[in-house]
């Protein structure tokens, strides 16, 4: 499965006070500097911070989710990127019920990072964990959907005449026109990054490995929150109330189901023993 954008958007809303929760493990992992901890701040406080300090270790937060009359709650570990961090990545994908395996799509070599990650989930983690490969930066590429879609709206409206288009060309300098020494302002055009993994790889990587696939700005919010909704409706609640009574870790494979967000939120580093109650946690409405 694919997803560019996010189809539709769900409504915060309080969570039952009566519905126990339903307590799922996360984990992120990926190459340093792809943007993890940026798409989680996003997703749980709607929030992006432009230059943000390298994770060290893992940081913990939780959120929660409603699948239909059911309760969901994130416990999200995201973990550090930097080499020197890799033999810590068991201790925290150890039980988890899913993954999110992130890429940079202006870096070839992250994806092949994240292909180092896939394999070492599908070999060593849950049986049927879902995992979620994600291509993020889409805004250092192309316009976000929102963008785009307001510059056309508005463009009828602010389209100057033939005679305003521009400024009356007086001599430059050198005899050019003055104008023609304007093209480095701060108004001119953002120039984006070529990018090095295409759509199409990712997506054909996805299928073959059996991955859900997306691709997402952490900076703009395009394509964060379908992430985790769609996450949330693969993972089979029954099952992994059953198997957490019982002292286990859950498996998935199930059938759709509808989300809704729930806002919670807490960013602390914390022991991957440690669970919502015990770890940093707190809300963000």
């Amino acid at each position: 499965m694919s997803a560019t954008a996010d189809p539709t958007t769900t409504a915060p809303f309080p969570a039952d006070p009566d519905a126990k929760p339903i307590q799922v493990k996360l984990v992120l992992l990926g190459e340093a500097a792809v943007g993890k901890s940026s798409l989680v701040s996003r997703f749980v406080q709607n929030k992006f911070m432009d230059n943000r300090e390298p994770t060290i270790g893992a940081a913990f937060t939780t959120q929660k989710c409603r699948l239909e009359d059911k309760v969901i709650k994130f416990e999200i570990w995201d973990t550090a990127g930097q080499e020197r961090f890799y033999s810590l990545a068991p201790m925290y994908y150890r039980n988890a019920h899913a993954a999110i395996v992130v890429f940079d799509v202006t870096r070839a070599s992250s994806l092949q990072k994240a292909r180092t990650w896939v394999k070492e989930l599908q070999r060593q983690g849950n049986l049927n964990m879902v995992i979620a490969l994600v291509g993020n930066k889409l805004d250092l590429v192309q316009p976000s959907t929102a963008a785009v879609a307001a510059g056309e709206e508005e463009g009828d409206d602010e389209t100057p005449t033939a005679t305003e288009s521009a400024p009356a060309a007086s001599p430059g300098p050198q005899g050019g026109d003055a104008t023609e020494a304007d093209d480095g302002d701060a108004d001119s055009e953002p120039e984006f990054i070529p990018r090095q993994v295409t759509t199409e790889e990712g997506e054909a990587y996805a299928a073959e490995a059996g991955l859900l696939y997306f691709e997402a700005s952490a900076k703009t919010g395009e394509g964060v929150q379908s992430i985790f909704n769609e996450i949330a409706k693969k993972l089979p609640t029954d099952q992994i109330l059953s198997q957490s009574r019982a002292g286990r870790a859950g498996g998935l494979n199930s059938g759709s189901v509808n989300v809704d967000l729930v806002n919670e939120s807490g960013f602390g580093r914390s022991n991957p023993g440690q669970t919502g109650s015990n770890a940093a946690s707190g809300c963000a409405c």
